[in-house]
């Protein structure tokens, strides 16, 4: 049996290493094509470049991983039952599921080493690559926003300005839950809320243009504190003259991080401190409405019965405005519940989904050794086939159940383990089944079946 374990695992490391190297080198041209625009003019050297590249394979090297397993399990024991091997280890006595067993070994110790490569150094790389991006970002007037940051940006004469955004979307430049803190005015106070936003540059590059959607604008004269204006808006176009070249938010020692950038023990920390400003905020809330509640019931403050009309009339307008005061703090505290909850989600999906990517090696033994003992005539465009096929189920159902849990819909842990669950339960029903194959090298599952509905509707006919 060792000599059989030795020849199964020579088999499967030429196309393990051939599919790994090419699915590699595919993924990274394609990262080439899409960021070329934004290398192209910049006057980068060379070895800037190469850096780019190699900081960005620890990504790509994350996914190939697993499809590389897949790929060398199809492609083997596809030749193996085209060459009757696999028939002639049936005649010898030979349990195929027993072949399956050192392929389990080598793909748990691929699976370890992942975790600790998706733990340790891919966000390391990834952090590096960001701050390479902020560097490379500074050659041109780009605007590079930092999210859940409050960001300066200066002006050409001298004034500020502060911008948060929960979320942002460079590809887009789309912003969400977007706060702009307006302090160039010195005795003016002025704060915009909006849900979301769009942020450009003029035609000359030198002004920034934020389109806000679904908000609000706050403003204050220090001078006349009783005059607090709010102004309700459904799109408002707001102008930052000056920007230029001064947009530069953060620097490449910054020590922001986001969620693809951090290890579980990051994470896992964050979440902990969501978790604990989660709590103040629902404090905060419960309090907001037992005071208010208290008032509503009269135990408040109130009126003298000897107080004229005028002063009782004073004392309703302050309850009035004292719920009105209540019910816009709710409302935020609301929203900031939400937030954190969010982000809490966020976080434990990407924990998740670091463990799971490198259960996929052992899962992909289990749906592609039997897949292709059933259909050993398939040869190579069997194996693109099925490959490309399974390859779409799996990340097409991780990228949805990231989104359905980022959302709230389902729990993180099934949103990131529940592809892996289903395809682990067809593997393990295929492979029970391994043992019962009626085809051979001329004939396949197929051929049988029609067989079997011609015998069935030609006996009834």
């Amino acid at each position: 049996m060792k000599i059989l374990t030795r020849y199964l695992l020579r088999a499967h490391v030429g196309p393990f290493l051939f599919a790994f190297m090419a699915l590699t080198g595919v993924i990274t041209i394609n990262t080439l094509a899409r960021r070329l625009a934004e290398l192209a003019g910049k006057g980068l050297p060379l070895d800037v470049v190469f850096r780019f590249f190699v900081l960005s394979l620890p990504a790509t090297m994350a996914l190939t991983f697993p499809m590389a397993v897949l790929v060398s399990v199809l492609y083997t024991f596809s030749n193996l039952t085209a060459d009757n091997e696999v028939t002639a280890l049936k005649a010898s006595g030979i349990d195929l599921k027993r072949l399956l067993f050192p392929l389990f070994v080598a793909a748990a110790l691929i699976a370890g080493g992942m975790v600790w490569f998706n733990d340790r150094v891919l966000p390391e790389s990834n952090h590096r690559w960001s701050q390479l991006m902020v560097d490379i970002g500074r050659k041109s007037p780009l605007f590079i926003l930092r999210p859940q940051v409050i960001n300066r940006i200066p002006t050409s004469d001298g004034r500020s300005f502060f911008l948060r955004a929960a979320r942002t979307d460079p590809n887009t430049s789309r912003l969400w839950d977007v706060v702009i803190y307006d302090v160039s005015q010195p005795r003016i106070m002025r704060t915009v809320y909006a849900d979301s936003g769009v942020m450009a540059f003029n035609t000359a590059r030198t002004d920034l243009l934020l389109t806000l959607y679904d908000g609000h604008l706050r403003e204050v004269d220090m001078d006349q504190p009783a005059g607090f204006q709010r102004v309700n808006f459904k799109q408002q176009m707001r102008r930052i003259p000056g920007v230029a070249n001064q947009l530069q938010v953060g620097s490449s020692a910054g020590a922001y991080r986001g969620d693809r950038e951090m290890t579980v023990g990051m994470l896992q920390a964050r979440v902990d401190s969501l978790r604990v400003q989660l709590r103040r905020v629902k404090a905060d809330a419960h309090r907001t409405a037992g005071d208010d509640l208290e008032r509503a019931l009269g135990r408040g403050p109130k009126a003298d019965p000897g107080e004229a009309p005028m002063a009782s009339g004073m004392v309703r307008q302050d309850a009035a405005q004292g719920a009105r005061f209540a019910a816009d703090n709710l409302a935020s505290s609301l929203g900031r519940a939400r937030e954190l909850q969010r982000q809490m989600r966020e976080y434990r999906v990407e924990v998740q989904k670091k463990y799971s990517i490198a259960a996929a090696t052992l899962v992909f033994v289990l749906v592609g050794a039997p897949l292709a003992i059933r259909f050993p005539r398939g040869g190579v465009g069997m194996v693109i086939a099925f490959s490309l096929v399974i390859f779409a189920i799996y990340y097409v159902g991780l990228i949805g159940g990231e989104t359905l849990a980022d959302e709230g819909y389902v729990t993180p842990e099934w949103a990131m383990w529940i592809v892996n669950v289903v395809m682990a339960g067809l593997g393990v029903f295929w492979v029970a089944r391994m043992g019962n194959e009626t085809s051979s090298a001329r004939s396949g599952p197929w051929d049988e079946w029609m067989e079997r509905l011609r015998a069935r509707f030609g006996g009834r006919a």
